[in-house]
């Protein structure tokens, strides 16, 4: 994953799935803005200084964490997930570690679809979609046009000062 705001959605929107090992948040695929839809799994593995002292230890975490999904036998359902081992993680042996990611990874789709369904856009309550045109009555103010690029909104100026004559220099005078 990259970036700060794609974290954020996921532990915002994410469904926390916990493990001896890890823990695992994982949301649905969705592509980012303009990239074509392409359903596979974006992982972001986060190893903190809390957890893990030792840079050695942190990078080593990561690589066996990585390598352990990379060779799943079943491979990794389409979602954008954050992944935080443990110390465990260091002296669990390989064929555990990648069955409690296959455990896991196996749970999410579920819960998913099982949150999702239904709900329609539960975020949009109140809020009329743009291609619906709203009622207006006669006595409805006129809008303003809109404003040009680099302008600011009449509440946001500042009265203007009055311009003070030049002060004249001194230099310029000898």
């Amino acid at each position: 994953m990259r970036g700060e705001k794609e974290f954020r959605k996921v532990r915002a929107h994410g469904v926390p799935i916990r493990e001896p090992l890890f823990t695992l948040r994982v949301t649905e695929y969705r592509p980012r803005y303009g990239e074509t839809w392409r359903p596979r799994s974006i992982v972001g593995i986060v190893v903190p200084k809390k957890t893990l002292r030792r840079a050695v230890d942190r990078n080593r975490a990561r690589r066996r964490v990585r390598e352990a999904m990379r060779t799943l036998p079943g491979g990794l359902p389409p979602c954008r997930a954050i992944l935080m081992p443990t110390p465990a993680v260091l002296k669990q042996p390989f064929a555990e570690l990648q069955a409690a990611l296959a455990r896991a990874f196996a749970r999410a789709p579920g819960k998913l679809k099982g949150k999702r369904s239904g709900l329609g856009n539960a975020g949009a309550a109140g809020r009329v979609s743009a291609g619906v045109p709203l009622p207006q009555t006669a006595a409805q103010d006129v809008r303003k046009p809109p404003m040009q690029s680099g302008a600011q909104p009449d509440n946001l100026k500042r009265p203007n000062k009055p311009n003070k004559p030049n002060k004249p220099n001194k230099k310029a005078q000898l």
